[in-house]
């Protein structure tokens, strides 16, 4: 007899509590890359969607304008990120990702890929091609 399908709110409920395991689990790793959750995230944004600006940049990361500020001016510091005249506007900067900045995200990514990689591979082929199936739903869903 075939399953039902759960009911939206309960399916939705279950993959929010199970994305929220997962983020926690991979970020275990970010700790060694030696920046806070925040700088991490907006620096995300900037070498994955940059050169941006930094009101782009602060909707982006859901906080206002002055918090971006001072998240980009740690990372600018750090020489992560550059600003550089907006050509467009000459009031505006466009933040973009140094080497260094690029280079600390793939790292990053490449930790959390491989932490991920480890996870899954305890599980049965069976289950990996479920795990398959679904991430296929899920980007044609949210891609």
């Amino acid at each position: 007899m075939p399953r039902r399908a759960s009911p939206p709110n309960s399916l939705a409920d279950r993959l929010h509590s199970v994305a929220i395991h997962l983020l926690r689990r991979v970020r275990k790793d970010d700790q060694s890359l030696g920046l806070s959750a925040a700088r991490l995230s907006a620096l995300s944004v900037i070498v994955f969607a940059g050169p941006i600006r930094m009101s782009a940049l602060a909707q982006a990361e859901q906080v206002r304008v002055p918090t971006m500020t001072l998240l980009v001016g740690a990372l600018e510091a750090e020489g992560l990120v550059t600003r550089t005249a907006d050509p467009s506007d000459a009031r505006a900067v466009l933040l973009e990702a140094t080497a260094k900045g690029a280079k600390l995200m793939a790292e990053g990514r490449r930790r959390r890929v491989a932490r991920l990689a480890s996870e899954l591979g305890r599980l049965s082929a069976a289950d990996r091609n479920r795990v398959l199936r679904a991430v296929q739903v899920l980007e044609r869903l949210f891609g």
